[in-house]
């Protein structure tokens, strides 16, 4: 009997000394509903060993083999998109190194709910001015079965004025009561009741409506008066003829549209 004993000790001594290191750091990431699982050889695993992957849906309670994950390398992921598919049902996923004759224990990953675990992607973002409103226009980065709401950050490039709207989905819809002819930039990002796992979109910025147009005054070279850049103020240039007022030499003519506050101070123009 003890023979047998020291038998039995010796064999399981033998079979845990063979068995290769389990997995490590198993894990699934998700984005708009495209599921991956990543994992880590275990230390020591031989560069030979292939891995495995089985997943199961928590109501079912039986492990299923993937056919596309069953002879993985080390570095490479597998795809859970359609074996996860009903994003109401919980699942996990388990790995296993294995070589001709040698397996290891298997690693299991957190339990996982596509509903709630997946990250919302930003939606695609268009953005044109419309006179005092912004005509933002919206696609859902994937098919949602519950209408999501938006959330609408605005800043006003000029001097950083913001707010912020929460918006039920819509393919366009107008942001109202903002000034003429001044730049808006909007992120925007998904809110669902059931996942708050978003990211934001990249600023996308536009003017409500063409700013408007500065009349410039520029001096040609003869002296005879003062041409206007603008036919629009030719009776502006008329008035100051009638005063008097001549140009003495020849002035730069600015073909910029630049601020008022930014003309130059007409030295050359004398009574």
């Amino acid at each position: 009997m003890k023979l047998w004993m020291m038998l039995l000790i010796l064999l399981l001594h033998l079979v845990v000394c063979v068995s290769l290191p389990a997995p490590s750091k198993v894990s699934i990431s998700s984005l708009n509903m495209e599921h991956t699982l990543s994992f880590l050889p275990g230390p020591g695993t031989p560069p030979d060993a292939r891995f495995t992957v089985q997943v199961l849906r928590l109501r079912k309670s039986q492990w299923r083999l993937l056919a596309a994950c069953a002879q993985l390398t080390a570095g490479q992921k597998c795809n859970l998109t359609r074996a996860f598919k009903d994003r109401y049902e919980q699942y996990q996923a388990r790995v296993q190194a294995f070589t001709l004759s040698q397996t290891s224990n298997w690693t299991v990953s957190e339990k996982f709910l596509p509903l709630t675990d997946t990250v919302l992607g930003p939606p695609d973002v268009s953005l044109s001015g419309c006179g005092d409103c912004l005509l933002l226009r919206l696609r859902v980065p994937i098919a949602m079965e519950i209408s999501p709401t938006y959330r609408v950050h605005v800043q006003r490039t000029r001097d950083g004025v913001q707010f912020n709207l929460s918006l039920p989905y819509k393919e366009e819809t107008v942001i109202t009561y903002l000034q003429p002819g001044v730049e808006y930039c909007v992120t925007v990002s998904i809110w669902s009741i059931f996942n708050q796992n978003t990211v934001s979109s990249a600023p996308h910025c536009a003017f409500t409506s063409r700013p408007p147009l500065q009349e410039l005054i520029c001096c040609d070279a003869r002296p005879a008066g003062c041409s206007l850049c603008s036919g629009a103020a030719a009776h502006s240039a008329a008035l100051l003829r009638s005063a008097g007022i001549y140009c003495t030499e020849k002035m730069p003519i600015y073909n910029s549209v630049i601020h008022p506050s930014a003309m130059p101070v007409w030295q050359g123009c004398a009574h």
